[in-house]
């Protein structure tokens, strides 16, 4: 990547389903379903009306909607007060706003998640 280049910022809108595995070095905002593996090197921004099921690797983490799997954040994640999450949870720090619904297991603090790689 040059100096000029920025990684991209990926959108799932409202109404799409991906079923797969997803990996990006950019952000990645999901407003719609996922059902599998996504990681990115940025951050993910579940939305409100969001869904992903499956696991996560991530940079930082933002979650505004329903999450069921696990999820592994090297930095921040964040459960916003519309957030439904199960599973398990390894982040570094942990944000949590009143009326945020988490079930499930959460190490907090070194992280030895594994790295995401993007295969070229």
């Amino acid at each position: 990547m040059s100096n000029n280049e920025s990684p991209a910022r990926n959108i799932i809108g409202n109404g799409t389903i991906i079923k797969g595995e997803i990996e990006s070095n950019g952000d990645i905002r999901i407003d719609g379903k996922v059902i599998g593996l996504l990681k990115s090197n940025g951050k993910i921004v579940l939305g409100q009306n969001g869904v992903i099921e499956g696991d996560i690797f991530c940079k930082h983490a933002d979650l505004s909607g329903r999450v069921n799997g696990t999820i592994h954040v090297d930095e921040l994640t964040s459960l916003k007060s519309t957030s439904r999450v199960e599973g398990e949870l390894t982040t570094k720090q942990l944000y949590i706003e009143i009326g945020a619904i988490f079930t499930g297991k959460c190490e907090m603090g070194k992280i030895d998640a594994p790295k995401v790689e993007n295969k070229k």
